[in-house]
């Protein structure tokens, strides 16, 4: 038997889900069971638990046919549980390193309480850590009401009949009542042991509704219940965390305020004291006075209105010179056969969206598709292909009146998206290095980046274009919004790994002056924050020398670093880092070689060799942080053969390491892992769903491998 059984609901968590279920499992005791419910979630939730379960026998994943809610779902993870003691997480929270030790040792202490309170903090989605407020040392009813910040014993919690309510507020009813019967046998540890994470939208705390009024009716069947002397006590814990809600505007809209004051009244007129209340939210309930209530609430937070009217000013400032931009193309209807693209902060026609605008051409003909080009790009432009120079006044009209917007970045100038506008974001890469928010960990690399505007660009997204579960994960919970919806069709751009034919591969080859017989290796570093220029970490010409007559490599430097590589002539080098198409480069390639680059998550379509030559990881990792350990040698991590040093990269090739049965092993992993829906068909699916009104809806989706 275990000494803890930690049981998780999930449901719509899986941008946190591992995080959640790592925290638990690297705690530093071992006698756990960590009971993970899939509350049917419609998301990777249960993927997400059922690897964690493959790799670790402590885990049971209980799936539920249908959704039920947290309540439901803990009490059958209560059910299964065999633990001494009953620990309750939710699955976008955290438990701290150590936490388990200190509540071992904080039982062992009190002789095994009934239930131990638990010091917790919060975290918002800048990452900002905040101490829980609670006051462990007083009446445990005055505890925040969660289920998260205690341990019960399990024989308790049954002998009680202690189980979660149905619907909202579930934890109301099971948490007070342990809090009553346990009386002398509640032990306290102050120490933050959760991490409980405030979401910055997609919980139910932040979706205001009539749904909160279900807190009322907790609170009734419970005081309903309770003797006298347990009524008394419940009472003025019953109006504090009414009035919470109550003044929450993330749970009660201005227009339900009064509605809400009055359940609250009637219940406590039931059911409190017959003298004078004390606190003046009391009192105001004990009047069913809602003037009084709100005149004291307003006084309480004139400040705080003060300081929102300033921010609620600047921004219309804001909005106001927006407007005298182009106000009157705002004016004017949507176009709703005008579609806009942009990538790679305006840099040319390329990634995700050409490859979506070429197949829209073929599917969508009605739709106009204009690209919007800096005007240092403008000559990289196809003919036959609209554009328009960001900031101009043609780029304003076409914002203004597009329909449609497809970007792998941002569009320039700060602009209004309008009702009716659809964004798709289709990114321009898997994760290996930590995104979005995640980046705020690692400032040395964020460049005086404003993650207030990072999230104000996300709110206007509607579809987040994904290319694997992994990246659906990441991104949910790196730009988190509740605006948009991920779309899981693969990476359009890769469909012509699919579709080439081994004709149009040797014209590449041949246009870019490779000859019959040669092995092709694609050298494609990524652009280190911490370095300044194009350093590749190896002497590429000592490199083509040590690797013999027979090998041409293509060195392909991050376009942050300029139109070309800087290399010295050599017929084994060819400079491509200013070639169009780096599809191409990786069609004409025999193998890729490559550091931290997401290019190697779709060269791993091709099902070549990939070798990772990674001579920085370790200070990589420290200056950009990574999602996972690219050179741990585990399968679905490590995509094939790696060296650290010029010396073992070269000896890779020449001993023919670089291609084994292993290498051939890691590389399968890899690809199943993150390349589960490219098939040659993501144009088509993204296409079909975005301007066809969702023609053909089950392509809009792709099949998971």
């Amino acid at each position: 038997m275990s000494r803890f059984s930690v049981v998780v609901p999930a449901h719509r968590v899986q941008g946190y889900l591992r995080e959640c279920l790592d925290s638990v499992l690297d705690q530093s005791r071992a006698d756990l069971e960590l009971i993970v419910v899939d509350d049917a979630s419609p998301d990777a939730s249960a993927a997400i638990a059922a690897e964690c379960a493959e790799r670790d026998a402590r885990v049971q994943l209980v799936r539920v046919p249908a959704h039920a809610g947290p309540g439901p779902a803990r009490n059958i993870g209560a059910d299964r549980a065999t633990g001494d003691y009953l620990l309750f997480l939710d699955g976008d929270d955290l438990l701290l390193p150590g936490a388990l030790e200190a509540v071992a040792e904080a039982l062992d202490a009190a002789g095994d309480p009934d239930v131990l309170l638990l010091g917790h903090d919060r975290v918002d989605w800048w990452e900002n850590v905040r101490p829980g407020g609670d006051d462990l040392a007083g009446d445990p009813l005055a505890v925040t009401v969660a289920a998260w910040n205690r341990v019960f014993r399990r024989g308790f919690w049954q002998e009680r009949r202690l189980a979660f309510s149905e619907g909202a507020y579930e934890d109301v009813v099971p948490v007070r009542r342990a809090a009553l019967a346990a009386g002398g046998r509640t032990a306290v540890l102050d120490k933050a042991c959760v991490r409980w994470r405030e979401r910055r939208g997609g919980s139910f705390a932040k979706t205001p509704g009539r749904e909160h009024f279900a807190v009322i009716g907790r609170y009734e069947e419970l005081l309903a219940a309770a003797d006298s002397a347990d009524r008394a006590r419940l009472v003025p814990h019953a109006a504090a965390h009414l009035l919470a809600v109550l003044d929450d505007p993330g749970r009660v809209t201005p227009r339900d305020r009064r509605d809400f004051f009055r359940g609250a009244a009637r219940l406590y007129r039931t059911y409190g004291p017959a003298d004078p209340a004390a606190t003046p939210g009391e009192k105001a309930l004990a009047t069913a006075s809602y003037a009084a209530y709100e005149a004291q609430r307003k006084s309480r937070s004139r400040r705080n209105g003060v300081t929102r009217r300033l921010k609620q000013q600047k921004k219309k400032l804001r909005a106001r010179a927006m407007r005298l931009a182009y106000r009157t193309d705002l004016r004017r209807p949507l176009d709703p056969d005008l579609a806009v693209y942009g990538a790679y902060w305006n840099r040319g026609i390329s990634c995700n969206p050409a490859a979506i605008h070429a197949k829209a051409r073929e599917l969508a003909p009605h739709i106009r598709g204009v690209w919007v080009v800096s005007s240092r790009h403008k000559h990289r432009v196809p003919a036959g292909v609209e554009y328009v120079v960001e900031g101009s006044r043609r780029y304003w009209q076409a914002m203004a009146r597009a329909t449609y917007l497809i970007n792998n970045s941002s569009f320039p100038g700060g602009f209004t998206k309008r009702p009716g506008q659809v964004y798709l974001q289709t990114h321009h890469g898997t994760p290996l290095k930590k995104m979005g928010l995640d980046q705020r960990r690692y400032p040395a690399g964020t460049h005086g980046i404003s993650f207030q505007k990072v999230l104000d660009h996300t709110d206007q997204w509607d579809f987040s274009l994904s290319a694997n579960p992994h990246s659906t994960e990441v991104w949910e919970r790196v730009y988190p919004s509740t605006a948009y919806q991920a779309l899981e069709a693969g990476y359009p751009r890769n469909d012509v790994y699919f579709t080439a034919t081994p004709d149009e591969i040797s014209r590449i080859r041949e246009e870019l002056g490779i000859a019959d017989g040669r092995t092709v290796l694609l050298y494609a570093p990524t652009h280190r924050d911490y370095q300044k220029g194009f350093l590749p970490g190896l002497d590429l010409e000592r490199f083509v020398r040590s690797l013999g007559p027979s090998y041409v490599v293509l060195v392909r430097a991050h376009y942050f670093y300029g139109a070309d590589a800087g290399l010295r002539g050599h017929p084994q080098l060819v400079d491509v880092t200013g070639h169009a198409r780096v599809e191409d480069l990786c069609l004409a390639a025999d193998a890729l070689v490559t550091d931290y680059s997401s290019l190697m998550f779709d060269y791993a379509c091709l099902d070549r060799p990939i070798v990772t030559y990674a001579p920085d990881w370790q200070a990589y990792r420290a200056a950009r942080g990574t999602y996972f350990d690219l050179l741990s040698g585990r399968p679905g991590e490590t995509p094939g053969a790696v060296a650290t040093t010029e010396e073992e990269l070269a000896d890779l090739f020449r001993s023919d390491a670089w291609d084994t049965v292993r290498t051939t092993k890691l590389r399968a992993a890899f690809r199943a892992r993150f390349c589960p829906y490219d098939d040659g068909s993501a144009a088509e699916r993204v296409v079909r769903r975005l301007f066809l009104d969702g023609l053909g809806e089950l392509e809009g989706q792709a099949p998971r491998s």
